[in-house]
């Protein structure tokens, strides 16, 4: 049977994520950062106020060590969250966990390779995330021995698949394959029969360049790009050259987004800041949000192209001081039989 990544706006029946447990890795961020992704976890399970039912979807939350699984249970109390003691380096699932695919059969559990985004990161457990999901998901697992991170691809669900060149195509992941054999094990796995290749992503992007943070479907053939926001915005070469690369391809429908623009750290190095790594949760489209003047119209841009359900922005600042926000650090499985129609 054939296979295929389903996409995110399709129904879920829960999604994996994973709780910041290490203080040695987040360090004054911890906190806060545990705050923001307890608002995010809330936002998706999205529990009606009148009967106090989720209306989302269930979480499945890695902790590590007791006192994480004493945090994670007092601030996601009332979610209905199963929390599972795994040893993981860091949350980032939608890389080190397992990418979830229809073969038309089933929902599969796709267990790439991973390398500690080509070296750069090379944390304590990391490499068994993946199957440690897979395992708890009670799912078929598909082994695949090459090096792929959820965030560096995006699918329509149709055989669309976004990436970047400075990702894939850099040696620090799989110096074997060429450009034609990554394309042929991207249909292979994840069902790809166009394969859309961005150039760069964001400036100081821990995992060169993942998709993510720079474009993503939001619907069947169309696509979401950010707009730089002024002359300062640091990727405003960035989304130009990824625009022109849209525009390029066949079958494509493009909307922009007002891009978060500038933000920086206290030694003010530029942070990689993107609306694009929102989730699409079964009721809502939780966008990170960073306490700029650009949040707004960002929001009201996303939402256009989500009518059935509600856009909510949620801060991520804290999460953005370990590398990444949202998207990142979920991975939705989609719910059997393949349900849900448009985004």
């Amino acid at each position: 049977m054939d296979i295929i990544q389903p996409a995110e706006w399709r129904a879920h029946s829960g999604v994996w994520s994973a709780w910041p447990s290490h203080e040695t890795l987040w360090q004054e961020d911890l906190a806060p950062a545990r705050d923001e992704v307890a608002a995010l976890f809330r936002a998706i399970v999205d529990i009606d106020p009148h009967t106090r039912q989720p209306r989302g979807e269930r979480l499945h939350i890695l902790v590590h060590g007791e006192e994480a699984r004493q945090s994670a249970e007092l601030a996601l109390a009332g979610t209905g969250a199963f929390l599972y003691e795994v040893p993981f380096g860091d949350i980032w699932l939608r890389d080190t966990g397992p990418v979830f695919v229809s073969d038309g059969r089933g929902i599969r559990a796709a267990c790439f390779q991973f390398n500690g985004w080509g070296g750069k990161y090379v944390l304590p457990h990391d490499t068994n995330v993946a199957e440690a999901v897979s395992v708890r998901s009670d799912l078929v697992t598909l082994h695949h021995a090459w090096v792929l991170e959820g965030g560096s691809v995006d699918s329509d669900g149709e055989g669309r698949l976004l990436t970047t060149e400075q990702c894939l195509l850099d040696p620090n992941r799989n110096p074997g394959l060429s450009r034609a054999q990554i394309e042929r094990n991207l249909r292979d796995h994840l069902g790809a029969t166009q394969v859309i290749w961005l150039g760069d992503g964001l400036l100081n992007d821990h995992t060169d360049g993942h998709i993510d943070n720079l474009a993503r479907f939001v619907a069947p053939g169309v696509v979401a790009v950010p707009e730089a926001a002024g002359a300062d915005d640091p990727n405003a070469g960035v989304y130009a050259d990824a625009l022109a690369r849209l525009k390029a391809q066949r079958g494509l429908e493009i909307v922009t987004i007002p891009a978060v623009g500038r933000v920086e750290d206290e030694e003010g190095h530029v942070k990689p800041a993107s609306y694009m790594n929102f989730y699409i949760a079964n009721t809502r489209v939780i966008v990170p949000t960073y306490g700029t003047a650009q949040d707004d119209k960002a929001l009201k841009a996303i939402e256009a192209c989500f009518p059935n359900r509600t856009v909510v922005g949620q801060m991520a600042r804290h999460l953005l001081s370990g590398g990444g926000s949202f998207h990142c650090i979920t991975q939705n499985v989609p719910a059997w039989p393949l349900a849900g129609g448009p985004a």
